[in-house]
């Protein structure tokens, strides 16, 4: 599913125009990336949490110079869904759907 597709389907099952509905999820979205880069955690309760997590520094390799070069401690956002979510999605999608 893209995200025309959500939009779609949210405006439908909400009589809310597309429009609105796309900037909502737009500032929705908006919201998100801006609490991860101040390091603030976003929690969805029955969804699921966006969070920032910390990678250590680490050695990696430039394969064309063949050298090792230090990567620096850095964070990256994660998503952790809620019990909840994990629960739909294991009720409902077998394993022979998904290959």
């Amino acid at each position: 599913m893209r995200k025309a597709d959500l939009v779609a389907k949210i405006a439908e099952k909400t009589d809310i125009p597309k429009v609105d509905v796309l900037m909502t999820l737009e500032t929705f979205f908006q919201e998100v990336k801006e609490s991860i880069a101040r390091k603030e955690n976003v929690y969805v309760r029955g969804f699921g949490s966006f969070v920032a997590k910390k990678r250590a520094k680490k050695i990696g390799r430039n394969i064309k110079k063949n050298k090792a070069i230090e990567i620096p401690a850095h964070y990256v956002p994660a998503f952790k869904p809620a019990k909840a979510f994990v629960n739909k999605v294991k009720e409902e999608v077998t394993v022979e759907d998904s290959e």
